[in-house]
C-alpha cells in the first residue's frame, strides 16, 4: 500500500472514531506527586496502550513537575516535550533549558511511550541498536540497502519484544490522546504546551484531535507531518541543507580556518579529489561516501569551527579530522524512538529502485550535499515494520487558536521549508524567523541566554497571549556565539 493510500485509509478510520476520541481522558486521577530528586516532582500516569479501545490493556507513562517558583502566584502548568526520545532524565542534566518557566508557571515534563525516567519501568531498552544513520550513504549499492534494511528490522524486532503488548501504542497519535489524559489529570482548562523537535509532532497531533482543549503552544524546530508526499518531504530537507552550505560559507567569509578561502569552492575541490582517490586520514582513508557523511554532520552551526578546520587540513593532506566528524556509533542498548519516527513518518518506506527513481530528482534539486538526506531520512525506515501506523497528512485543527512557530535557518534537523509547510496549515499561527538553528528555545536557556528575542517572544505568548508582529524576525543568538578559531 502507498504511503497516500495509507494515509486516505486512516483518515477514514479515524472519521469513525472521531466520536470516541476525547471521552476516555475525562476520568484521568490527579498526578500523586512525590519528591524524586534534582528538584523534581515525579508522577506515573496510566493510559490505555490503545486510546481506541480505553478499556483495554494499560501501560504507564512518566512525568514529572518542576514547581513554580511562586506558587502563589503562578499562571498554571505548562506541558513541555523536549523531543529526541526522553525529557525528564535531558532536564535532569540540564535544568535550564526551562527552568525560566518556572518564573511563571508548574513545568510538568512528559516522556513519550517507551521512554520514562532513569530505573523506571516505563523506560524501554531495545536490545539491538538501531543502525547508523549514514548506512545508506557509506553503501550506497542494492547489497548496502538490503543489509541496512535487515540491521532496522532486527532492530525493530527486539523493540517489539521488550516493549510488548504496549508497542501496539507507539505512534503520536496515542500520545497526543496521553496529552489530554495530563491536562485533565492536571485541572487544566485548556494545554498550554511546549513542544520541541519531535515534541512538535506530538503538539500537532494534538491540535487535531483536541482544538477546543488548546490554550496556548509553542512549536520549535518543526518536522513536517502534514506532508503525505514522501518525494516533498525529502526535497524540503535536500533544498534546506544544500542552502546550509551556503550559510556555512557566507559564516566563514567572515572568518574562519579556510582562511579567505570560498569554503564551497573548497568543497567543490575536495569532493573532485575524493571522487579520484580516497583522501589520506592517518592511518585510514576518507572516499567519496566518508567525506559526503563528514560534511553532513559539520554543517550543524555548532560544528562549524571543526568543518572549517577539517576542510583545511584536508587540502593540506590529511583528511583525520574530517573522518572524526563522523555520526557517533549506535547507541546500546537502542530505544523506541526510531520506531514511533517510523510509525509516524515513514510506515511504508519506498523500496531500493523507486528510492532511486526520487533520488535522481533530490540530485537535480540539491546537487552538491543537499540530496544526501534522502538516504539519511530513508535510511531510518527501510525493513521497519509498518504497524502501528500514523502515516502523514494534511493537518486539519478547525477551531483551535493561534499557535506560535519558531522556524530557525540554519536549521538542518527540522527543516526550514518543512516547518514552514507545516505552519501554514495553520491559518491562524504565527511565526517567529530566528538566525540559529535546531531547539533554539531550549538551547538559548542552557546556554544562559535569557533575554533573548526568541525567548521573549515565546514568553510574552505564553504568559499574556500576546503574538509576534507578523513577519517577525530574531538573530541568531547562538550563531553569534560560536568561536572561529
Amino acid at each position: 500500500m502507498s504511503i497516500w493510500n495509507r494515509t486516505l485509509a486512516w483518515l477514514a478510520a479515524g472519521t469513525a472514531l472521531a466520536a470516541t476520541l476525547q471521552a476516555p481522558a475525562a476520568a484521568a486521577p490527579a498526578p500523586v506527586w512525590s519528591k524524586c530528586g534534582d528538584g523534581l516532582e515525579c508522577a506515573k500516569l496510566t493510559v490505555p496502550v490503545d486510546w481506541r479501545r480505553p478499556g483495554g490493556r494499560k501501560t504507564q507513562v512518566d512525568t514529572a513537575r518542576m514547581p513554580a517558583h511562586d506558587p502563589a502566584r503562578k499562571l498554571g502548568s505548562i506541558v513541555v516535550n523536549t523531543g529526541g526520545g526522553a525529557t525528564i532524565q535531558p532536564v535532569r542534566s540540564m535544568p535550564a533549558v526551562v527552568s525560566e518557566l518556572t518564573t511563571w508557571f508548574d513545568v510538568v515534563l512528559i516522556d513519550p511511550r517507551g521512554f520514562g525516567d532513569q530505573g523506571s519501568d516505563a523506560l524501554v531498552e531495545c536490545p539491538v541498536p538501531q543502525p547508523g544513520i549514514d548506512g545508506l550513504v557509506l553503501a550506497p549499492g542494492e547489497a548496502g540497502w538490503r543489509a541496512h534494511a535487515a540491521a532496522n528490522a532486527a532492530y525493530d524486532a527486539s523493540c517489539r519484544k521488550a516493549m510488548g503488548p504496549a508497542y501496539a501504542g507507539l505512534t503520536s497519535w496515542q500520545v497526543a490522546h496521553d496529552l489530554e489524559a495530563l491536562r485533565v489529570a492536571l485541572g487544566e482548562p485548556k494545554l498550554r504546551y511546549l513542544g520541541n523537535s519531535y515534541g512538535t509532532v506530538y503538539g500537532q497531533a494534538y491540535l487535531e484531535l483536541f482544538p477546543a482543549k488548546v490554550g496556548r503552544m509553542v512549536l520549535d524546530g518543526i518536522p513536517d507531518h502534514a506532508q503525505p508526499s514522501l518525494e516533498r518531504w525529502l526535497m524540503a530537507y535536500a533544498r534546506t541543507q544544500e542552502q546550509q552550505l551556503t550559510r556555512f560559507r557566507d559564516w566563514c567569509a567572515a572568518g574562519c580556518a579556510l582562511g579567505g578561502d570560498d569554503a564551497i569552492e573548497v568543497f567543490d575541490d575536495l569532493l573532485a579529489r575524493v571522487r579520484r582517490a580516497p583522501l589520506p586520514a592517518g592511518g585510514q582513508t576518507v572516499n567519496e561516501q566518508a567525506f559526503l557523511v563528514a560534511v553532513t554532520e559539520g554543517l550543524t552551526p555548532p560544528a562549524w569551527p571543526r568543518l572549517a578546520t577539517a576542510l583545511r587540513r584536508a587540502l593540506d593532506g590529511d583528511a583525520t579530522d574530517l573522518a572524526e566528524l563522523r555520526p557517533l556509533p549506535p547507541e546500546r542498548p537502542g530505544h523506541t524512538q526510531g520506531a514511533m519516527l517510523c510509525h509516524d513518518f515513514m510506515p511504508d518506506p519506498p523500496g531500493y529502485r523507486d528510492f532511486l527513481a526520487v533520488e535522481s530528482r533530490l540530485r537535480a534539486a540539491a546537487p552538491r550535499i543537499g540530496w544526501v538526506q534522502g538516504r539519511y531520512q530513508v535510511g531510518r525506515c527501510v525493513g521497519m515494520g509498518g504497524d502501528p501506523a500514523y502515516p502523514p497528512h494534511p493537518l486539519r485543527a478547525e477551531g483551535a487558536p493561534p499557535v506560535l512557530a519558531a522556524i530557525g535557518d540554519t536549521d538542518g534537523n527540522t527543516p526550514h521549508l518543512g516547518a514552514e509547510h507545516l505552519a501554514a496549515q495553520l491559518p491562524l499561527a504565527r511565526v517567529v524567523r530566528h538566525g540559529d538553528g535546531h531547539a533554539a528555545y531550549l538551547m538559548q536557556g542552557a546556554a544562559g541566554l535569557t533575554g533573548t528575542c526568541l525567548r521573549k517572544h515565546v514568553h510574552d505568548y505564553l504568559t499574556a497571549g500576546t503574538l509576534p508582529p507578523s513577519g517577525a524576525r530574531c538573530p541568531g543568538d547562538l550563531v553569534a556565539r560560536i568561536p572561529r578559531g
